[in-house]
């Protein structure tokens, strides 16, 4: 009777064991699997936002024109909806618990890459427009830092991380994907960005001297309130409610030059006043003239010297006429 009770009990405890097993069998494939479609959906999310940054430097590196560069601004609107929408899927994924940690800096690198689009969305139309060109393009060149960070998020912290958690875990089969939205350096300096947005608006190379010929503009004359300023004197300007200063540069070379800066000071020292404004284009040949207003009103009755400078366009190589030194008396 008692080996009858003895073997009863090793029987249920038996059955007991392997429900144990199979429970924690179950347990933990569900759990790999679990660990295992989070991978396969970030993969698409991740997918998704290498295939925006293609697209991205696709068209910042295209030959444009007024007509490519309103589609450009169109296409850029839709990124940044885009990405809108792939930050809202990441954060409605299921996470198991084991994989969390990499979750949040999954989220937090298409975070950035949406906030860097919708900014990039927004300056672009003043970089493509005829107004605040430069302002705009410094906007676009900004967000390649933000951008940057997002890879240095990824590929220092999610993927790293990520793929220590399915080590710990034994899932077996499944890699993470690489991700890098800014495709090459360069796009970090701002005459990058410029020279590309440029190319975007006019349809020219916007790296002068891929477009080839002389460059080079010159200072041809200086005027205040309309009074001529001549090198090595000083002439009398009365101060009066506006004073603009109008600058006349030439196109000395034999290709249109885009975006030229145009700069005065008024007074030296610490108590100069900088001034600036830009030539938006400026064909071959052609000679034209920036209003540049005087903003702070000068000492008056004694003399306050002026610098002109026309800032040197890339390849531009004689540039000993880009700049002139003036002297004015302010009277009232």
């Amino acid at each position: 009777m008692m080996v009858r009770r003895t073997i009863a009990a090793g029987a249920a405890l038996l059955v007991l064991i392997l429900l144990v097993l199979g429970v924690r069998g179950c347990l933990d494939a569900r759990k790999e699997r679990a660990i295992e479609d989070y991978v396969d959906n970030a993969e698409v999310l991740v997918n998704e936002s290498n295939g925006q940054s293609k697209e991205l430097f696709a068209l910042l590196q295209s030959s444009g024109g007024s007509d490519q560069a309103v589609d450009s601004q169109s296409k850029v609107n839709g990124y940044k909806v885009q990405s809108e929408s792939i930050v809202d899927r990441a954060r409605d994924l299921d996470v198991p618990d084991e994989v969390s940690q990499a979750h949040r800096y999954l989220v937090e690198t298409l975070e950035f890459r949406r906030d860097a689009l919708a900014r990039i969305a927004a300056d672009l139309p003043n970089a493509l427009g005829d107004e605040s060109r430069r302002e705009g393009s410094e906007g676009v060149a900004r967000q390649m830092q933000v951008l940057l960070a997002s890879d240095v998020i990824y590929a220092g912290r999610f993927k790293p991380i990520l793929e220590e958690d399915l080590r710990e875990q034994d899932v077996s089969g499944k890699t993470v994907p690489s991700s890098t939205f800014v495709p090459d350096i360069e796009w970090l300096q701002p005459e990058r960005v410029s020279e590309a947005i440029t190319q975007l608006r006019t349809g020219q190379p916007g790296d002068d001297q891929a477009s080839g010929g002389l460059h080079g503009n010159g200072l041809v004359g200086v005027s205040l309130g309309g009074v001529a300023l001549v090198p090595g004197d000083s002439v009398t300007v009365t101060l009066s409610g506006d004073l603009n200063f109008e600058v006349q540069v030439a196109n000395q070379g034999d290709s249109t030059e885009t975006d030229v800066p145009v700069k005065v000071t008024v007074g030296q020292g610490d108590d100069a006043t900088d001034l600036e404004g830009t030539i938006d284009t400026i064909a071959a040949g052609e000679t034209k003239s920036v209003s540049i207003a005087l903003e702070e009103r000068p000492p008056t009755g004694q003399s306050v010297p002026i610098s002109v400078e026309v800032e040197a366009v890339p390849g531009e190589e004689k540039t000993d006429n880009n700049s002139q030194t003036y002297s004015v008396i302010f009277t009232r």
